[in-house]
């Protein structure tokens, strides 16, 4: 429950003291903030890998499929938040109207980062993998996916961090995540600015987008070994 203004501090800095008053909600908040950051970008990268396959297996394929995903990328995310539930029959407030919005944004990204990665592999490691004996589908996850992880990496932690911006303004159509915390700090800035809320939703969010970005590095350099190894 958000306590009466006079009770604490309007300044900037009193964000922590905020925290600790109202500690369960904004965990929780955290909580489904990152399962709606995450999710989507698994989701989305599920989707990019066979399109992008089929972008760079097919030459022809490539540029109308970047286009369209282009095109997706830039309808606003509010205005999406706002078309997905009618589209598909959904409640206004259904929660699932985020990450299927989010998906699609991820799906869009990652496409043409999945498509420059497998093609970033060369004709000749291609080559001399059919060479040794891989079929089409062997190879791409045995040799091809694997060379392409560090660029698809770099796509996974813009689109991550991308979807912790994004999802906070699901806060303002009543989501529940951090952005409920500007909701906040708006609201009750009525006869003079409170900042506490919105000051911890930033605090947060960049926390959380570090954080998010650094375990996408850490997945990375696990799939990479052979990147780390140094010549003797």
């Amino acid at each position: 429950m958000i306590r009466p203004l006079d009770s604490a501090s309007s300044s900037p800095l009193h964000f922590f003291g905020y925290f600790l008053d109202h500690r369960s909600e904004d965990l929780g908040w955290l909580w489904d903030h990152t399962w709606l950051s995450v999710v989507p970008v698994v989701v989305g990268l599920a989707l990019a890998l066979p399109l992008g396959w089929l972008a760079r297996r097919y030459q022809w394929i490539y540029p109308p499929m970047m286009s369209i995903t282009g095109l997706l990328y830039t309808i606003p995310s509010i205005a999406l938040f706002v078309l997905i539930p009618p589209v598909l029959g959904m409640d206004p407030l259904n929660p699932l109207q985020v990450p299927i919005a989010l998906s699609l944004y991820s799906t869009a990204l990652l496409v043409r980062v999945v498509a420059d990665g497998l093609g970033a592999v060369s004709e000749e490691t291609v080559q001399a993998a059919t060479a040794l004996g891989y079929r089409p589908v062997g190879r791409f996850f045995r040799v091809e996916l694997p060379i392409a992880v560090p660029v698809i990496t770099a796509g996974l932690r813009v689109a991550i961090v991308a979807n912790v911006s994004i999802v906070a303004v699901a806060g303002t159509i009543g989501m529940d995540n951090l952005g409920r915390l500007f909701d906040q700090g708006f609201t009750l800035s009525v006869s003079q600015p409170y900042y506490p809320p919105i000051v911890l939703g930033i605090v947060l969010c960049v926390l959380l987008a570090l954080v998010l970005d650094l375990l996408v590095v850490l997945v990375s350099r696990m799939l990479t070994p052979w990147r780390r190894a140094v010549p003797s």
